[in-house]
């Protein structure tokens, strides 16, 4: 018997590293366009601040999570997620999955078109797919697709996805972004299905996307007419430009922010699934040594960050894990290395550094929570003989130096959340594409593995958090928190929600009368 579901809500465990055609497109001093789009009343276009710059338009490309979260009004997946972290339909109205695990088949909605007009199809869905997975003969774009062996179209709106091999962790990746078959331009004039259309991108100034009419969910057709979201990677131009009426919504607003802002605004807050972390480079010495990374774990109150930092809002993590995923998360872990310097100095001594050694810490210039962080390391790992040197660079710079090539000795920064526990926790296998960290451990590999093929969800969980003690015992980074996040809205703007993932999801935001 198939298990069947009409797209039941599913709860999926939460958690904390990217309408035209080509003839449409104007290239010209950094600026892409799309199609223009009608005269619209100023008061309806919303302008949002953002701290980093797009670092490439098509969904399948990108790495940067601002990107993403803006972009992600542009496209719609099969599935979505809720508020709370529930699957719900999107582009696919119902699934199916066999009783092996192995065979997915989607059924479509009828009636989706593209922004160019185009209905969307199963050879759509097939065509994303291949290219997520490399079955059109390409290098595969995303890890969660590899493990698709074939996709068959029985019809216009069905589509069957075939397994190598049983992965609890595929239903949550099909939230991926249907593109168009054969448009070969989305990183300059991106076509989705979305709620918004993409208009215009001023290269480091701006990307504009404007209300989709003719948007398949009828009922949740956007209000806001345009949208502007501006780069300002100073926090503090950004609460002026706020304070003045030239910004509208500021996401990821500092406490002092808040502060200057006072009772102006309305706020919608709450914990980000996402893990602020010191990752240590296990290829660099003297950080190769476990006893080191230990000694660097004892000598940073990760209290004194949370308090100093955050102004007290986040969660003291000890793994890369947050609680906001209860169902897979290991307790008490965040408590393993108690602020303790003689220990830290006792285990300098045995690793053979008595007297510290030099760190170079990169830290992307363009989060300054990432560089406040990085500040009070600094004078912290000075009690142990660790002279730490700052490096900032921009993200952009920070994506391919250290998340890609991993040329880095340490680095402050954040995973942000997933829908399932096994996207969080393969980043540090070791064959992992992106496990920068450079961690091994061959029983890692292996929990992870069983995990990702376990049916028995209490099996799967007791996996996941063995992974975890795991990640801690080898103090495979240092774990620092889970930071709240508040958006900053205009006194007259309301509905915003917060997302197990970080997403902008602007058919929700309303303009109300005042």
């Amino acid at each position: 018997m198939k298990l069947v579901s009409k797209l039941a809500y599913i709860t999926i465990a939460i958690l904390l590293l990217v309408a035209c055609s080509g003839s449409n497109t104007e290239e010209s001093n950094g600026t892409v366009k799309g199609n223009k789009s009608e005269t619209l009343n100023q008061d309806e276009v919303i302008k949002i601040a953002m701290s980093t710059e797009v670092d490439n338009l098509d969904p399948y490309i990108s790495a940067a999570t601002d990107t993403q979260s803006m972009m992600d009004n542009v496209f719609d997946g099969l599935l979505d997620t809720d508020e709370t972290g529930k699957l719900i339909p999107a582009i696919a109205e119902s699934y199916e999955i066999s009783d092996d695990g192995l065979t997915y088949t989607f059924t479509l909605k009828e009636g989706v078109t593209f922004h160019n007009g185009s209905d969307l199809t199963a050879e759509d869905v097939i065509y994303s797919y291949e290219r997520l997975s490399g079955l059109n003969g390409e290098e595969p774009l995303s890890s969660q697709f590899e493990m698709i062996e074939k996709i068959e179209a029985p019809s216009d709106y069905e589509v069957i996805i075939t397994l190598k091999e049983k992965n609890s962790a595929f239903l949550a990746a099909n939230i991926r972004p249907i593109l168009p078959a054969d448009y070969e331009e989305q990183s300059t004039n991106p076509i989705g299905a979305g709620p918004f259309k993409f208009k215009e991108y001023q290269v480091g100034q701006k990307l504009t996307l404007a209300k989709n009419e003719e948007y398949y969910d009828q009922q949740n057709i956007p209000e806001i007419s345009e949208v502007q979201f501006i780069v300002m990677p100073d926090p503090e131009a950004a609460v002026l430009a706020m304070k003045s009426g030239e910004i509208d919504i500021i996401p990821g607003i500092t406490p002092q922010g808040l502060l200057q802002l006072g009772d102006s605004i309305n706020t919608v807050s709450g914990p980000q699934n996402m893990v602020q972390l010191m990752a240590l480079n296990h290829d660099v010495e003297p950080l190769n040594d476990v006893r080191v990374r230990q000694a660097i774990n004892l000598a940073i109150n990760k209290d004194m960050i949370i308090e100093t930092v955050a102004d007290g809002k986040g969660t003291k993590l000890g793994s890369n894990f947050s609680p906001a995923m209860d169902f897979y998360y290991e307790a008490g872990l965040e408590d393993v290395y108690a602020p303790n310097i003689e220990e830290a100095k006792s285990l300098l001594q045995e690793a053979g550094v008595p007297d510290g050694f030099p760190l170079e810490l990169t830290v992307p210039s363009d989060y300054s929570f990432h560089v406040d962080t990085a500040q009070v390391i600094v004078e912290q790992l000075s009690q142990i003989g660790i002279e730490v040197n700052i490096k900032p660079i921009e993200f952009s710079s920070w994506l391919e130096t250290v998340y890609q090539n991993a040329q880095y000795e340490a680095t402050v920064v954040s995973f942000t959340g997933k829908l399932d526990p096994y996207e969080i926790l393969v980043r540090y296998v070791s064959d992992y594409r992106s496990n920068f960290v450079n961690y091994e451990n061959k029983n890692y590999d292996e929990l992870i593995k069983k995990a990702i093929a376990a049916t028995d969800m209490e099996e799967m969980a007791g996996y996941y958090k063995e992974a975890q003690r795991l990640l801690t015992e080898d103090a495979a980074s240092v774990y620092i928190m889970d930071p709240d996040r508040t958006i900053a809205m205009r006194s007259d703007l309301e509905g915003l929600k917060m997302y197990p993932i970080q997403k902008f999801n602007l058919e929700d935001l309303k303009i109300t009368n005042q």
